[in-house]
């Protein structure tokens, strides 16, 4: 499929693109999709999380009362996690959320991606996205030159760009990217797919 080209005031350069349709126009997998978020956000889990269970409490050991003749359930200790204070049954524990998945599911998860993406004309293709100063302000004139005011848009650069990235970090719902870590939930997370022209080859090369 092509595409046209437009400069950073969002005019048409006269100039269009070819859009490799192994990449942009396959059949998508929506599970495959799910798999590749799910791994992402897994991926990023601390799973720091910890509860005392009973053994951990410090408390005293003393039997609190006797055995038999209370009319109530026997207890050992202030550790019993029936008492307030007392440790949690089956609490978390830390562990690793991570898993594998395999290369091609991954690969197959990005097209299928950028594929809806297209489908739905939310691919814009820039000649150039670089700034010779950091300026939010360079950002939002560029946001509000295509009318994506108000829409989570990521910005795919061809390689690690200082001056998009520090004009870009004050705002919550602009992400810079560049195509080689371009990710299958970075797709499904913005509106808008922003383009600089020589990102398009690098990212077909990887993935198609």
């Amino acid at each position: 499929m092509k595409v046209p080209v437009y400069n950073k005031s969002g005019k048409e350069s006269g100039i269009e693109i070819e859009l490799n349709d192994s990449v942009f126009a396959i059949e998508p997998n929506n599970h495959a999709i799910y798999l590749a978020c799910k791994q992402y956000m897994a991926n990023n889990r601390q799973g720091t999380h910890k509860s005392k269970e009973r053994s951990e409490i410090a408390a005293s050991t003393r039997k609190i009362k006797r055995q038999k003749g209370t009319g109530t359930a026997r207890a050992g200790g202030m550790n019993n996690p029936l008492f307030r204070g007392g440790g949690r049954v089956f609490g978390p524990r830390p562990r690793i959320y991570a898993f594998k998945l395999n290369k091609k599911v991954k690969r197959l998860a990005r097209k299928s991606a950028l594929t809806y993406r297209a489908l739905h004309n939310n691919i814009i293709v820039v000649d150039n996205l670089s700034f010779d100063s950091v300026k939010t302000r360079n950002i939002i004139d560029l946001i509000n030159n295509f009318n994506l005011s108000n829409k989570k848009i990521i910005l795919v650069v061809r390689e690690p760009n200082n001056n998009i990235y520090l004009s870009s970090r004050n705002l919550s719902d602009v992400k810079v990217i560049t195509a080689s870590d371009l990710s299958t939930y970075d797709v499904m997370w913005a509106s808008t797919l922003m383009f600089e022209q020589e990102s398009i080859d690098v990212l077909e090369r990887i993935i198609a």
